[in-house]
């Protein structure tokens, strides 16, 4: 487990995080996001292939919907670096899932950005290798 922020601020925000990763687990692209971002919220890839980003919540619902249709996925967070700004986190975290067709297994690391307001996500830039998904891990 990694170490516990004290910013009040952090806490809450890694909290929010914490949350949408349950939606994640759920295969929920609902309660992943209506709670827990911002309406204008923007998730970038620019590792997938193609590099993707996604802008509002309809966007990103419509995209992530058809995402868990493809695989489901267990998030843990394992490092939490903090900044300056209690508003923006870097965060580590590794994936346990599933490609629903198959039923084989795969592992994967994330090193995510995130930026909150007003204690909801309101961008997130999210690097990790998409071939990891597609191989057993």
């Amino acid at each position: 487990m990694p170490d516990q922020p004290t910013h009040a601020t952090t806490v809450r925000n890694l909290d929010t995080v914490r949350r949408a990763f349950a939606g994640i687990a759920a295969a929920s692209a609902e309660q992943m996001l209506v709670d827990n971002y911002t309406d204008d919220m923007v998730l970038e890839l620019p590792y997938s292939s193609p590099p993707a980003m996604m802008e509002g919540k309809p966007a990103t619902l419509a995209a992530l919907g058809r995402t868990f249709e493809t695989f489901t996925m267990v998030l843990e967070i394992t490092e939490v670096h903090e900044g300056l700004d209690p508003d923006k986190l870097v965060i580590e975290y590794t994936s346990l899932g599933t490609l629903v067709a198959t039923g084989k297994t795969f592992t994967q690391r994330y090193i995510g950005v995130y930026w909150f307001r007003d204690g909801r996500i309101c961008r997130v830039r999210e690097f990790a290798n998409p071939d990891r998904s597609f191989r057993r891990g």
